[in-house]
């Protein structure tokens, strides 16, 4: 007897990766490292969430800055979460026009023994991370520096038994791990809770993230 096994509640992700990301993202690290230089002038003055040491989180008005480079990013981010919307959002595929965007940006400098603690983005609906260098992680770590999504369905897990201990994707009840690769920008809706793991590497992790809200005008 055939049975019919399908997702009902899904959680929609995207990912978008810039062309040959080498040259934008040399631009991207110069102008992050050099805001990061000036300590408190460019640090976040009002954090949210706790700012272990190895972490600078930059205010969150990055992409209203005028260099080309971080325009360039702009203009990728906002032109892929718009093919995002349009692929699950019926009345966003039926036409753009009028559609405004909001947002905050802002960037992650992580060095060796940062990280980044559970937390969501209230008052945004999409959420995106974009990664600048991956920091030359550590190999003999696991895990490192990952971008973590623990399994929403708080309640899924209250009882195992062999039965549903064990499930395949996209059915599981585990975390969704991303590593960084350098070019790629993800999506995620911004009520999901995420957090960072620590962070091992030679080298200095960059992040830029954004959080969106949207209105149609006219």
């Amino acid at each position: 007897m055939p049975v019919n096994v399908y997702p009902a509640f899904a959680v929609p992700f995207g990912d978008a990766h810039y062309p040959d990301p080498s040259a934008l993202n040399a631009a991207l690290s110069e102008l992050i490292l050099a805001l990061e230089a000036q300590g408190a002038g460019y640090r976040n003055p009002e954090p949210v969430v706790h700012q272990p040491a190895g972490l600078f989180e930059s205010e969150f008005d990055f992409f209203a800055r005028n260099e080309p480079c971080v325009q360039e990013l702009r203009a990728f981010a906002w032109g892929a979460l718009r093919e995002f919307l349009c692929e699950i959002n019926p009345q966003i595929a039926q036409g753009t026009q009028g559609l405004q965007i909001s947002s905050q940006t802002w960037f992650h400098v992580t060095r060796s023994g940062g990280y980044f603690g559970y937390h969501n983005h209230p008052m945004a609906s999409w959420s995106g991370v974009y990664c600048v260098s991956d920091g030359q992680p550590d190999e003999h770590f696991s895990n490192n520096g990952c971008l973590v999504f623990p399994h929403p369905q708080a309640a899924a897990n209250t009882f195992l038994d062999s039965a549903n201990g064990v499930l395949r994707w996209p059915f599981s009840h585990g975390n969704y791990v991303l590593s960084p690769i350098p070019g790629r920008l993800v999506f995620f809706p911004s009520w999901l809770g995420h957090y960072v793991t620590p962070f091992h590497g030679a080298g200095q992790r960059i992040t830029i993230a954004f959080n969106a809200w949207f209105r149609r005008e006219g």
